[in-house]
């Protein structure tokens, strides 16, 4: 009799923590794009340390002229600075898109952080996106999902513990954080802020140390209605 209840009680404290996904969450991650819906043009900024850049893209454009730098470290950029962008962009590929973390989440590791009617943040575990991916066991992903809209506020991403992606090199903490705005009646959630910060160390004596901010603007949309 007192083993049949012990099992009883494990199969009911199961039930409990294997909660399934809520579904305005499942709502959400089913089309959800990391980068955001297609056809919006943007102005990007990015800061990093002493360095910053702010460019256009424009998704009508043709790959090679999609991007366009605007200013580099403060200043207009010079006549060698924008032929190695345009070459930098062109070479790469125009299907190029940012990684969507929700590829690589693990359903039955779903736990629930908070939740009220406004707002509920949810937790999960990730599976490695290749065979080489030796990360993936050390982050957790946490989607902030504004529940009346059914639209994701916030993703962060970040380790549990100190790893070593590869060889020779120690990350003490790894955090990228994406807010998106909500819907309006004339746009979508678009992504407005990107906040990466890296502590590490690579052959124990160079710092990996980095933070770097990406802010998006002036959204406008130039696809097909």
């Amino acid at each position: 009799m007192r083993l049949s209840i012990a099992l009883l009680f494990v199969v009911f404290i199961s039930r409990i923590t294997a909660s399934p996904m809520p579904p305005e969450l499942t709502a959400a991650l089913k089309d959800f794009r990391t980068e955001g819906p297609r056809g919006w043009g943007f102005v990007q900024t990015t800061t990093a340390a002493d360095h910053s850049r702010v460019e256009s893209f424009d998704p009508l454009g043709r790959q090679s002229v999609q991007w366009k730098l605007l200013k580099q470290d403060g200043r207009a950029p010079n006549a060698d600075e924008i032929l190695k962008y345009t070459e930098l962009k062109a070479r790469r590929s125009s299907n190029e898109t940012a990684p969507n973390v929700k590829d690589q989440i693990i359903p039955e590791s779903f736990e629930t952080l908070s939740e009220s009617p406004e707002q509920g943040v949810y937790r999960f575990r990730l599976k490695p996106g290749d065979k080489d991916d030796r990360s993936a066991e050390f982050m957790r992903v946490t989607y902030t999902l504004h529940r009346p809209t059914r639209t994701i506020q916030k993703i962060e991403l970040a380790n549990t513990e100190p790893f070593s992606p590869v060889m020779m090199v120690k990350v003490q903490e790894a955090r990228t954080t994406m807010i998106y705005s909500l819907p309006k009646e004339d746009r979508p959630s678009l992504l407005l802020e990107v906040q990466v910060r890296i502590r590490g160390r690579a052959m124990w004596v160079r710092s990996l140390d980095q933070d770097m901010s990406v802010t998006y603007s002036d959204y406008v949309y130039a696809g097909k209605k």
